[in-house]
């Protein structure tokens, strides 16, 4: 098995953990962000500290690539290059939103085997990034910009229950009210989530390239113009 670095800043919660053998060994949250540019870096560096103190060599960064905050991706994924190049390691890219099922399948064993995951990163407004997954994590639906109305996933919902969570998914309890609508609490992309996926990556060999990785962010950034002050 292999030792991996998880980096995961989609959101404003900055995480960063390192598994080994299929476990957590280390992890470091914050949940009062964003605050990536001045947190992440320490914490990496801890993460580091941890495996070099245990001689246990890095194998592997992986990075949540989105989507998701605009800035938060780019943090992460200049991060993940750096010890990438330095370290001589291959990166591993991981979709956001899939990341953020690996709790469900963990830890929430009432779910029904004909449930869908449908995993949402608020995007401001009534807009969510989200996609559509089954319990083995293929895709239902692509991950899309939803504005989210009554007769949002209705199709879907006409034939399964379908399980939302996630940030974006808060502002749309009082919107979407089928009854096969089911919604989770405090369900996030966290770092200490990534690994079952990216022990998988390494088996299959399916690496980012470093040089030319860039995260997924959907939609382009738009940077606003500041009001004037006088």
């Amino acid at each position: 098995m292999s030792c991996i670095l998880h980096i995961e800043t989609s959101t404003n919660i900055c995480s960063v953990a390192l598994s080994q053998d299929g476990e957590c060994i280390f992890n470091k949250e914050n949940k009062e962000g964003p605050s990536h540019a001045t947190i992440l870096a320490p914490y990496v560096e801890a993460a580091l500290s941890f495996a070099d103190n245990h001689a246990i060599p890095l194998d592997a960064v992986s990075i949540s690539q989105g989507p998701g905050s605009y800035t938060g991706l780019r943090i992460g994924t200049s991060t993940a290059k750096g010890i990438c190049y330095g370290r001589n390691i291959p990166l591993i890219a991981l979709p956001t939103l899939q990341i953020m099922c690996v709790p469900i399948l963990l830890y929430h064993d009432e779910i029904p085997e004909d449930a869908l995951f449908c995993p949402m990163i608020d995007a401001r407004r009534m807009e969510v990034y989200a996609a559509i997954y089954d319990r083995g994590l293929n895709i239902i639906r692509e991950t899309q910009a939803d504005i989210v109305e009554n007769d949002s996933y209705h199709e879907l919902l006409e034939q399964h229950p379908i399980f939302f969570f996630g940030n974006g998914a808060n502002k749309c309890k009082d919107i979407i009210d089928h009854p096969n609508a089911h919604f989770l609490n405090d369900i996030h992309p966290l770092a200490k989530y990534m690994f079952p996926l990216a022990e998988q990556a390494i088996a299959k060999a399916n690496y980012a390239d470093v040089a030319y990785f860039e995260p997924y962010y959907l939609k382009e950034f738009v940077a606003s113009t500041p009001k004037k002050q006088i």
